[in-house]
């Protein structure tokens, strides 16, 4: 695959039928009708509407900062389908941005990750001029390791999610509804592959396998070695789980306790016996991985249901 070169009225060609371009690519619809843009893909935080001299052309705006915090992901699949609709009618899409370097380069190097097979830095490097900045790139690296498709579902996912909440959301005040997990207690059928996890004391349903958020294992010991730990219990785990809590994400149970505070304890709904505890800021496993934000639930005060059929929730319910 190799990138065609030069410029048509602002616009810069990276494949044929893809152009990226700034602010000034669609001053001229001549410009656009010489190029055969039928598509053009707008990502700025302001409204950015096309020439009213540039007749049937479609317009897609992706509303987005050029800030590290800012949420690109979510939308790259929709970004890749506008494009790719575009160019498999025969005509080209054009994907702009204010500067033409950041926002726009990120969506045009999702969508070569994703039509021509590359890595990230191989469709990278093929965007001319292109300067992503690190909280783009991070999510180029993340769509990479999704299959360069966008897996609500997967637990990368769901841990990308929640960090976007701590940045946008200082207050956590009004967290948006979709980082919360549904409360078993709430719905009676599930995937028999799933394990329901249940309040060891007053067997609660709360929380399903689903909910997981796995780390990379930490380095044991020697990651609390600034706290001096003695405990021979704390160095020596004698072949047990290092992890010795779920970190989670939340459920719909834990919101009222959530909202406008950055730390505390996770209690059962049911009986208030204590779970574990929470920060937005991070917790450390017992294995020495530090996990952003933290939702961690001992693994001591649940007990595993392996074996889940349509309706088993009602047992568990409050």
């Amino acid at each position: 695959m190799a990138a065609e070169g030069g410029h048509r009225g602002g616009m810069v060609a990276v494949l044929p039928g893809l152009y990226v371009g700034g602010a000034e690519s669609c001053s001229s619809p001549e410009a656009l009708a010489a190029a055969g843009v039928v598509a053009v893909l707008t990502v700025d935080a302001e409204e950015a509407p096309l020439p009213a001299a540039a007749p049937g052309v479609r317009a897609l705006q992706v509303r987005a900062r050029d800030e590290p915090g800012a949420d690109l992901l979510s939308r790259l699949d929709d970004c890749a389908a506008f494009i790719g609709a575009a160019r498999a009618a025969g005509g080209a899409a054009l994907v702009r941005c204010p500067a033409g370097v950041s926002r726009s380069a990120t969506v045009v190097t999702a969508y070569l990750m994703k039509s021509e097979g590359l890595r990230w830095e191989e469709a990278y490097a093929a965007v001319k001029a292109a300067k992503v900045n690190p909280g783009f790139e991070g999510q180029l690296k993340l769509y990479e390791a999704m299959g360069c498709a966008v897996d609500t579902s997967s637990a990368l996912y769901k841990r990308y999610r929640l960090q976007m909440v701590t940045e946008r959301y200082p207050e956590l005040q009004d967290l948006p509804r979709e980082v919360f997990a549904v409360d078993p207690t709430s719905i009676c059928q599930t995937s028999n592959m799933e394990v329901l996890y249940r309040c060891r004391k007053c067997r609660r349903a709360l929380f399903r396998s689903s909910s997981i958020l796995s780390h990379t294992e930490g380095s044991g010991p020697t990651a609390f070695a600034h706290k001096r730990i003695t405990d021979s219990t704390q160095l020596h785990h004698h072949g047990r789980d290092k992890c010795t809590s779920y970190f989670i994400e939340p459920v719909q149970w834990m919101e009222p306790v959530l909202l406008g505070v950055m730390e505390g304890q996770l209690l059962c709904p049911k009986c208030t016996s204590k779970l574990g505890s929470f920060s937005w800021r991070g917790e450390q496993c017992s294995c020495g991985r530090w996990v952003t934000p933290a939702f961690q639930i001992h693994k001591s005060r649940v007990d595993e249901v392996k074996t889940l059929s349509v309706c088993d929730f009602q047992a568990a319910k409050t």
